[in-house]
């Protein structure tokens, strides 16, 4: 029996089961890994993870045994990335810190035998809990005062807007109708 030590999300699961059917097609190193990685984590879907869980394209500060704090993204590939930025899931640490808690640390076996200790202290940014979030914010009611009626807004305008006076105004006033203490 395996424990769970990682957590997952649909995307993250597809994008590790394509790269071990890639990986083991040329007998790479990090296979058994990538094996590990699978048989030890929970699939949580998208809506539930939790905002302290590193997914892909999450932003996350860790330490590396004891030295000092990186930050970095999770991603799948460099190549768009400025050097020093991204952090791809097909490096060792990349694929360990993928599912990871915050608060979390892991010992990470590499290939020739050496080991380091693997500390996720934050996820900064994690684009599921900015989806939750967007989608939170745009089901809250409106701040009293605000106007909520579209007739409001245009009303005061509609003889300027009908000359064409003020037409650029009208798209402006029902753009902030939208947000909440924006």
């Amino acid at each position: 029996m395996t424990r769970t030590i990682y957590r997952l999300t649909p995307k993250d699961l597809a994008v590790l089961e394509a790269m071990l059917m890639r990986r083991r097609a040329f007998a790479d190193a990090i296979v058994p890994m990538l094996e590990r990685k699978l048989a030890e984590s929970n699939i949580i879907p998208a809506g539930m993870v939790e905002p302290d869980i590193a997914t892909l394209n999450s932003r996350v500060v860790f330490r590396i045994n004891d030295g000092a704090p990186e930050t970095r993204t999770l991603m799948l590939g460099d190549a768009s990335a400025p050097v020093g930025f991204g952090l791809p899931l097909g490096t060792w640490r990349g694929l360990c810190l993928l599912g990871m808690r915050a608060g979390q640390s892991v010992v990470a076996e590499r290939p020739d035998g050496s080991r380091e200790r693997i500390l996720l202290e934050d996820v900064a940014y994690q684009p599921e809990a900015e989806h939750q979030a967007a989608r939170t914010a745009a089901q809250r009611p409106l701040a009293r005062g605000w106007c909520t009626a579209p007739q409001a807004i245009v009303g005061p305008l509609a003889g300027a807007a009908k000359s064409g006076r003020q037409k650029a105004t009208i798209p402006a006033l029902r753009r902030h109708d939208r947000f909440e203490g924006a």
